[in-house]
């Protein structure tokens, strides 16, 4: 398995985009519960809260394709530096605004335009693409770069919380911030490797969401993610209830170690189906681990639970960026990579806000049912979307011919 990581590496630039690709990523995890903490000390109420991370998210999620596919058109470092700067200097400008108490339509428009961050794990996966597309090492570029975002989203919340809590209350956001515009930048700069710039699409070209296939491949990643969104505020519910709060970690890291250990494997292991086959085996175990959560009673049986639960994860993501460079044409890939990022994101952050209803409604445990509910959903569009998962074609239906 070792071997097959190391191989990755042997093309020169690999290393720099990697790595400053790594620290550009981190801030993803960062600013939302940055936000949430900060605006808790600031003594600000969880509905504000809530309604600016809430337009971060949504922003950023309708916001990035837009600026990937900008990127496929005119090079990414060239799209990537304005919008570092947009997305940077209205972070600066809603923790000033939340400082002083401004009001609320000022903290929203501010949060909007910090969604114009860039999706940086869309521009090294079409990297990875550019240099091994059409070769085995490709699913093990996209196999390392699932546990890449499984660390950053593990050490992430941690790293805003802790600056938060022990500095003061900006430093969580402001860190990711800064974090963000260095090592955006200095990704940027790894020219070796930066995909060829395809030039402003001919007259009628239209978004690769249009794609039914990525259409739905992205709603498929939207149910995917709300099975990891249910995953944290759960076991904190649950911890809290049980009085074992100081052991809420425990579900989570385990969680995050079964996705990434799965992930490693899977990897390094030979492909013996079709992509589409493997995403309807992936889907299929994600929507049958979830069954067990409703026999959960303490924090240490849901440990056991989410760490089998953990082992879809990464298989689920890998497969998905791989039927994406199937599908997608070379000069739209970063579009689609980021539609299929954007798809994950948006499902984990409705997930935590639906499951977090039901808690709140019902008993912690409630929560699940949305993590069955997203599993089985995912399951029953990928056994009947198996026609359109499939290598592109000169002319691939879109939306609108299939309805």
């Amino acid at each position: 398995m070792a071997n097959i990581y190391r191989e990755l590496f042997r093309k020169p630039g690999t290393v720099a985009f990697s790595v400053t690709g790594v620290f550009a990523r981190i801030p993803i995890s960062m600013i939302s519960i940055g936000i949430m903490t900060m605006f808790a000390i600031e003594g600000l109420d969880y509905a504000t809260a809530g309604l600016v991370s809430a337009s971060y998210v949504l922003s950023n999620a309708i916001i990035t394709p837009q600026i990937s596919k900008l990127a496929d058109e005119y090079g990414q470092a060239r799209v990537a530096r304005p919008a570092l700067f947009i997305s940077f200097l209205s972070l600066c400008g809603l923790l000033i605004a939340a400082h002083y108490k401004a009001p609320l339509f000022i903290l929203i428009i501010a949060a909007i335009l910090i969604g114009f961050m860039p999706s940086f794990g869309s521009f090294v996966r079409t990297r990875w693409s550019q240099l091994y597309h059409g070769s085995p090492l490709l699913r093990s570029a996209f196999a390392y770069e699932s546990i890449v975002d499984e660390l950053i989203f593990m050490v992430g919340p941690i790293i805003a919380i802790e600056l938060t809590n022990h500095l003061f209350p900006a430093a969580g956001p402001l860190a990711a911030g800064l974090i963000m515009l260095i090592a955006g930048l200095v990704f940027t700069l790894q020219k070796s490797t930066e995909p060829v710039a395809h030039g402003k699409r001919q007259k009628g070209s239209t978004s690769v969401i249009r794609l039914f296939s990525i259409a739905l491949l992205t709603v498929i990643m939207f149910c995917v993610g709300t099975i990891f969104g249910t995953a944290e505020i759960s076991a904190v519910a649950i911890g809290k209830s049980l009085q074992q709060s100081n052991y809420t970690a425990l579900p989570l890291v385990l969680y995050a170690a079964g996705s990434f250990i799965a992930g490693i494997v899977y990897g390094a292991l030979p492909a013996r189906m079709t992509l589409s086959k493997q995403l309807l085996v992936a889907t299929a175990i994600a929507a049958v681990t979830t069954l067990p959560l409703l026999l959960v009673t303490n924090l240490w049986n849901l440990s056991i639970v989410l760490l089998i639960a953990g082992a879809a994860c990464s298989p689920t993501i890998i497969i998905a960026m791989s039927l994406i460079d199937t599908i997608v044409p070379p000069e739209k890939l970063t579009e689609g990579m980021s539609w299929g990022i954007t798809g994950m994101a948006m499902g984990v952050a409705a997930g935590a806000a639906i499951s977090g209803k039901l808690i709140d409604a019902f008993n912690p445990e409630s929560g699940f049912y949305v993590s069955i509910v997203g599993g089985f959903l995912a399951l029953i569009l990928t056994v009947f979307g198996q026609k359109y998962l499939k290598p592109k074609t000169p002319k691939p239906k879109t939306i609108l011919e299939n309805s």
